[in-house]
């Protein structure tokens, strides 16, 4: 009996060490606050003013807590949120008998305080936290890519990279069947490629019908095999899509500016492989300091 008792003690003492061992050490300032339910003095926090877009998770226990989403300043002192990821936080009666004290609902963390009524959002609710009980974590944006061909791509990567939600713009070839070709061997006009820009972008911030909205209004797609003084099929006008999402939107757009009595030349063409031209072509006009010659924006759409 004695060495069952034994046993079991020591699997209590092992569960509860790894218990331990599964969160973060705290500083005294973090000891004083999520342990003893102290505050922080407001203004102090690091988190009072952030606006990254990530996740705020349990400086304890790494749990995930809050969205920046949800994050808004209340000029308070400390980070407001006005809703809280769903199940990771709790809620007790504060030792004050007055107010409502939130927790982490993994490890009881002290947190904060939550406040009803006060109509700084909608959704009328504050989560008021303290920075010490947080770990941010940034959120990588989600991307996407885009291939539009319009022309020189001086031009048409100069329109882009302005938009909001475009992450980043390489100007180079796409569409040949020559290998790893430079502009020295597509401006001939025999490799098969046509100058192309890469768009990276966030979906969640600017949609792949925007930006092909944009592509038909800053060259003439109604131009066979050149824009402006550029003549070849290396300028030829070309949405390479990426999937059948991007292919359907470009097909019922050119079919809309049809309808406009639009005569169109844009090739809708699966993409391969994209080659990246020299550096010197790169956001040529921000290093030029000048405006595109051939592609002047043209309102098409409503």
């Amino acid at each position: 009996m004695k060495e069952l008792i034994l046993i079991s003690l020591l699997l209590v003492g092992v569960m509860n060490m790894n218990a331990d061992e599964k969160y973060r050490e705290l500083n005294d300032l973090e000891k004083y606050v999520i342990e003893q339910k102290g505050t922080e003095q407001p203004f102090t926090g690091i988190y009072n003013d952030h606006d990254d877009e990530g996740v705020y998770k349990c400086r304890r226990c790494g749990e995930p807590l809050f969205k920046s989403d949800d994050k808004f300043h209340s000029s308070c002192g400390w980070p407001s949120f006005d809703d809280a990821i769903k199940g990771k936080v709790k809620e007790q009666l504060d030792a004050d008998g007055r107010r409502t004290e939130i927790l982490c609902a993994n490890c009881d963390a002290h947190l904060g305080h939550v406040f009803e009524g006060e109509e700084y959002t909608n959704k009328n609710i504050r989560h008021c936290v303290n920075s010490v009980s947080l770990q941010f974590e940034l959120q990588q944006p989600k991307q996407e890519k885009a291939y539009f061909a319009g022309g020189c791509f001086w031009g048409v990567e100069y329109h882009f990279q302005k938009l909001a939600g475009v992450i980043s713009t390489t100007v180079g070839f796409m569409g040949g069947e020559v290998g790893n070709p430079g502009y020295k061997d597509v401006v001939v006009g025999d490799t098969g490629h046509a100058e192309t820009a890469e768009i990276i972008y966030d979906p969640g911030k600017i949609s792949f019908e925007e930006l092909a909205k944009l592509f038909f209004e800053i060259h003439d797609p109604t131009q066979v095999n050149r824009q402006g003084p550029d003549i070849g099929d290396q300028y030829r006008s070309a949405v390479f899509y990426t999937n059948k999402e991007q292919q359907r939107i470009t097909r019922e757009l050119i079919k809309e500016l049809e309808n406009k009595d639009y005569i169109m030349a844009t090739d809708l063409e699966s993409a391969t492989h994209f080659y990246p031209a020299e550096n010197y072509h790169q956001e040529y006009y921000d290093k030029k300091g000048s405006k595109p010659y051939c592609h002047p924006y043209t309102k098409r759409f409503d």
